[in-house]
């Protein structure tokens, strides 16, 4: 992968950092490039059972690099649709339809597409002095990356449409409090409490656990009689599985359980 994003694998877990921290660690072709291709291998390699996102120096991402967008650099107006056709949609259905845990760990400002591809992983955990910004109304652009539907189905409309239209900050513990996050944590925290949480997640029996995401993901759009019959097929599939057999034993034998993901 290149430097453009910083991968580490560990005790089950692929950190991803986005590596571009005198831009803000805002994206250019290369970094979509390395990103969707971690989690590519996230979802190819069986050795790994959570990702961990987070980005390098004082921001988590500040969106799409504007310098790359320079109207005054072509006649021609952008096609910012092929944009994210091309970059953007792809990672984050990617991110979605990963049926292991993504952790992502935000340490600074997170704006524009920065924010949403934040909010688009599984548990979402920010430092303190780390802000969400939907900055796009501030250039005459409207949410991407997915800032629209995370939003409206997390926040409600009201709040969802004074973020988008003002492009106000929102900080950490507000994100929190509103349950747009997980949490907020003290800086210094951030990392050794998502690394923490996703290590456990790795431990886990992560077969089961991506069953669990695959539930809750269809249930905002399901009725009760679909998500009844969905919560029937995947329970038969986990009940089938080797970790729900070595968590009975396990339990029967008063003994910490070794989840293998399968």
């Amino acid at each position: 992968m290149t430097s453009t994003v910083g991968s580490a694998l560990a005790e089950g877990v692929l950190t991803l950092t986005l590596n571009r921290p005198e831009k803000l660690n805002s994206f250019n072709e290369e970094m979509h490039t390395a990103l969707r291709a971690g989690f590519q291998r996230a979802k190819d390699d069986p050795a790994i059972r959570a990702v961990l996102l987070t980005g390098a120096g004082r921001g988590f991402c500040a969106g799409q690099d504007l310098g790359d967008r320079d109207p005054r650099k072509s006649e021609d107006a952008p096609d910012l649709g092929a944009t994210l056709e091309t970059w953007y949609n792809p990672t984050l259905r990617l991110i979605r339809a990963l049926e292991k845990p993504v952790v992502c760990a935000v340490n600074g400002v997170a704006a524009g597409a920065g924010a949403n591809i934040a909010l688009a992983c599984d548990i979402v955990i920010a430092a303190r002095s780390a802000k969400f910004i939907q900055a796009f109304s501030r250039i005459g652009l409207v949410p991407d990356a997915g800032g629209s539907w995370s939003l409206a189905r997390i926040l409600g409309e009201p709040r969802a449409k004074a973020l988008a239209l003002t492009a106000e900050p929102l900080m950490a513990q507000t994100a929190a409090d509103w349950g747009l996050i997980w949490q907020a944590v003290d800086d210094a925290d951030l990392m050794p409490v998502a690394t923490t949480l996703a290590k456990s997640l790795a431990a886990g029996p992560t077969l089961g656990l991506g069953l669990t995401k695959r539930l809750i993901q269809a249930a905002a759009t399901n009725d009760m009689d679909a998500q009844l019959d969905l919560e029937r097929d995947c329970q038969r599939e986990a009940g089938r599985s080797a970790d729900y057999a070595e968590g009975v034993t396990a339990f029967l034998g008063k003994r910490p359980p070794v989840f293998v993901g399968k």
